[in-house]
C-alpha cells in the first residue's frame, strides 16, 4: 500500500510554529508501507516557522491580515504533481491545517472555532479520488 502521510506526523520540524506534529500511533501504522511525506505550504515557499493561516471565504489568510493563498495555491499543485503517476491508496493528513485538515478546519477568526470543512490541499486529493484520513483517526495497530 502506498501512503502519503503529512510531513509533520513523520516528526518533519515543517509546522507553522517550526515543530511538528509528530504521531507514534501514525508511525505504527504505516510500518510496512511505502511512504510518501507531504507538506504541501513548504512546498508552496511558506517558511518555518510562519505566521499561523486559516481559511476565510476561499482564501489562505494569516494571522496579520495578508493574503497567502497563491503560496497555498502552488503547494497544493507541486505537492498533486508530486504524487501524479502515483498509485496512492491513502492520504493520512494533519487534522484541522488550512492545507491538510479533511474533516474540520479552523473559521478564519483565529478564535481556534472549528468548522466542518477541507484545507485546500485535501481538497484536491478529494477531487482527485484518493482516499484520505484524519491522522487523529487512524486506528490503534
Amino acid at each position: 500500500m502506498k501512503i502519503a502521510v503529512s510531513a509533520c506526523l513523520l516528526g518533519h520540524n515543517c509546522k507553522y510554529s517550526g515543530g511538528n506534529n509528530r504521531s507514534q500511533k501514525v508511525l505504527d501504522y504505516i510500518e510496512g508501507h511505502e511512504v510518501i511525506p507531504v507538506c504541501p505550504e513548504v512546498s508552496g515557499g511558506m517558511p518555518v516557522p510562519r505566521v499561523p493561516v486559516e481559511l476565510k471565504d476561499g482564501k489562505a489568510i494569516n494571522r496579520d491580515g495578508e493574503d497567502v493563498t497563491e503560496f497555498f495555491q502552488s503547494g497544493v499543485e507541486k505537492t498533486m504533481e508530486k504524487l501524479n503517476g502515483e498509485t496512492i491508496d491513502l492520504a493520512i493528513l494533519q487534522p484541522r491545517s488550512p492545507s491538510c485538515g479533511c474533516k474540520q478546519i479552523y473559521d478564519g477568526s483565529f478564535t481556534k472555532t472549528l468548522i466542518e470543512g477541507k484545507g485546500m490541499f485535501a481538497q484536491a486529493l478529494a477531487a482527485a479520488g484518493i482516499p484520505m484520513m484524519d491522522g487523529d483517526d487512524v486506528p490503534e495497530k
